[in-house]
């Protein structure tokens, strides 16, 4: 999936994406970067939201997970079950989220457990930066469901 066609599908189907000024930098196989900027994420001490940056994190870690999924050729409905938060640093510009497969080892088994079941969890991580500097750490877990084509309109 292309960065363009990812940022368009999440602009389309997840409203607040759109709101925060969420762009899509990069989509590949074992990573997917947004980014935001400040001014429509800013709290009242001139950074970014803590809820912006947490959301952000949340959305690059399934928009992973969703690339991935399609790109297996899997229907999927998929939800964040729990996460957690760290924040290191204020962010006080444009920041981004990279999110990663928490196990890549565990991605073949997931789709097995998912085909099979019906209902499987993978773990994300996340980085949050700005201006190349670690602000924030994000860990996830997201449940697919098995869908049909129709779920993707």
């Amino acid at each position: 999936m292309l960065p363009a066609d990812l940022e368009r599908y999440i602009h389309e189907h997840i409203p607040l994406s759109h709101a925060m000024g969420v762009s899509v930098l990069s989509v590949a196989a074992d990573a997917v970067v947004l980014q935001a900027p400040l001014a429509p994420n800013i709290n009242h001490r001139q950074t970014v939201f803590g809820g912006s940056a947490s959301a952000l994190a949340i959305l690059a870690g399934w928009a992973l997970v969703h690339v991935r999924l399609r790109s297996a050729g899997m229907a999927e409905r998929l939800v964040i079950q729990r996460n957690t938060m760290e924040y290191q640093h204020p962010i006080r510009g444009q920041f981004t989220a990279r999110a990663v497969l928490a196990q890549p080892d565990r991605w073949k088994p997931f789709l097995a457990m998912l085909a099979r079941k019906g209902k499987a969890r993978v773990s994300v991580l996340a980085v949050l930066e700005e201006m190349d500097r670690v602000a924030a750490s994000f860990s996830g877990e997201f449940v697919a469901f098995r869908g049909t084509a129709k779920d993707h309109t």
